[in-house]
């Protein structure tokens, strides 16, 4: 057993942590905090958790968190994690933050990206990049852990096996098409994420200047041993939660379809939150809903390779991401937990 804090625990996905915290078997909740008008029992703020959890949330005492808690989960905005981290890993604590903090390894991108400097960037070289997929033995020893964005996630699963195998032409772009729903916004009020606003309506945003961009190619160019290009283009559309990304990639030789099938079969044969389809079958973000699963798709037609990846936003791409970290840092089965 052992005991979390989870700083942030207000928004939606400090909100899915709990649920999926309060039924972990390993672990037992010690401490909720957030931004927050007044201190008031998190049963009071989601109704559904009533008689599963008693805690009162109330603002952050970094001292008291360190104090009840073995590991903390920071679901913080940017920018914030990297106040809170350094004093909690100095007190011995492990940190597994699901904002951009550290993230990226080169503080210098911080200002461009995400209008900050970076204030802890002697933390970036020790950070994990917490995604099981690539980096499952880093993550068992590791004391602060980067949780991937949510696209980040759903891009990378669909690029990985073939940037591994330098099977991809990289004199010529990836074309990422991605479409996510209003939860990955926040819970902060954004107009333009309101479901009145998002209603009967799909827009791209942030063309050719999405931040996840860059976390991106931070990964990809340290699976493929070299830089690759992408051009990514987000959408919102009018559903609450879930990703799908259609990734559009050009191989150095041809591939027939079984080949290409059984590149991602094999990559991703003892991965328990990865699953490839059968050829002729493409994920839906219904099929991942409320779970930590990637599902993949997959065509080819001579150079070109088509895959379709579909994860939830909250799920593998944030909060169940994070328990799918904290299982394998703490010794759990990677599956408690999570669906």
């Amino acid at each position: 057993m052992i005991k979390v804090a989870i700083v942030g625990a207000t928004g939606y996905t400090g909100e899915e942590l709990v649920k999926i915290l309060v039924v972990h078997p390993g672990v037992k909740i010690t401490s909720l905090s957030a931004k927050i008008d007044k201190p008031a029992f998190i049963s009071e703020l989601f109704p559904e958790l009533k008689g599963k959890i008693e805690l009162i949330c109330k603002e952050p005492d970094l001292d008291e968190v360190a104090q009840n808690a073995d590991l903390v989960f920071l679901a913080v905005p940017h920018g914030a994690a990297m106040q809170l981290a350094p004093p909690l890993l100095k007190k011995g604590k492990t940190v597994i933050d699901l904002s951009a903090d550290f993230r990226l390894k080169d503080a210098s991108l911080y200002p461009r990206h995400y209008k900050f400097s970076h204030q802890a960037a002697e933390f970036l070289a020790e950070a994990v990049y917490g995604l099981p997929e690539m980096y499952r033995e880093k993550i068992k020893k590791a004391k602060l852990i980067a949780n991937p964005g949510c696209f980040p996630t759903s891009v990378i699963l669909g690029i990985l096996p073939l940037a591994k195998k330098k099977l991809l032409d990289k004199s010529a772009p990836i074309f990422i098409d991605a479409k996510t729903g209003v939860t990955g916004a926040g819970r902060n009020v954004v107009l333009n994420s309101l479901a009145s606003e998002a209603k009967e309506n799909v827009k791209a945003y942030k063309v050719g200047q999405h931040q996840h961009q860059v976390e991106m190619e931070q990964i990809l160019a340290e699976a493929s041993g070299s830089e690759l290009k992408l051009t990514f283009v987000p959408h919102l559309i009018p559903i609450q939660r879930g990703i799908l990304s259609s990734i559009y990639l050009q191989l150095k030789d041809e591939l027939k379809e079984k080949e290409l099938w059984q590149i991602f079969k094999d990559s991703y044969k003892d991965e328990p939150f990865v699953q490839v389809l059968d050829l002729g079958h493409f994920p839906e973000t219904k099929s991942v809903r409320m779970g930590n699963f990637c599902r993949l798709g997959l065509y080819a037609k001579g150079k070109v390779a088509i895959a379709i990846s579909a994860i939830d936003n909250l799920g593998k791409g944030a909060a169940g991401q994070a328990v799918q970290n904290m299982n394998i840092c703490c010794g759990f089965s990677e599956d408690e937990g999570l669906i």
